[in-house]
């Protein structure tokens, strides 16, 4: 079997407005990133085969450094799941080599993605999200920012 993070959270909202969040760029923005960090910039070009780009901000304190991701859509099936290979990238989006960035050695280059969405009724949601790779030293920290990414988007209902 292959390594996975996987983190569950239940939203006080309807299925259609949870999608959303991964959708709408200006949503994006607010939860993107663990605490402390910011998004300053979400390209988002939602459809299989398509790819967005989302930035994420360090805080002053630890170093205020810009990180860009890639989601590389696969699979997009409405308010049920979205499938995406998560990856490193430049500003312009371009793949990176995770070292090259200062991760470790062990950090995966290529992170499988799948989010699922169930709509619970009574205007609530669960959304499971699984990123299928080994973080190796850095899987503590990749959980606690998922964790807490999810929080913010939380925080948006």
């Amino acid at each position: 079997m292959n390594p996975k993070l996987e983190v569950t959270r239940v939203f006080n909202a309807p299925v259609e407005l949870v999608w959303k969040t991964w959708t709408e760029p200006a949503l994006v923005m607010r939860w993107w990133g663990p605490d402390h960090f910011t998004c300053p910039s979400a390209i988002i070009d939602f459809r299989e085969g398509a790819t967005s780009i989302v930035c994420m901000r360090a805080p002053a304190s630890f170093g205020g450094q810009d990180t860009f991701s890639i989601w590389n859509y696969k699979k997009i099936v409405l308010h049920e799941t979205i499938e995406f290979v998560m990856n490193l990238a430049d500003k312009d989006g371009n793949k990176a080599n995770p070292t090259d960035l200062g991760m470790p050695p062990d950090f995966p280059v290529d992170i499988r993605t799948v989010v699922a969405f169930k709509d619970l009724g009574n205007n609530k949601t669960e959304m499971t999200v699984t990123e299928y790779a080994d973080f190796g030293q850095m899987s503590q920290f990749a959980k606690l920012g998922l964790e807490q990414s999810l929080d913010k988007m939380m925080a948006i209902f």
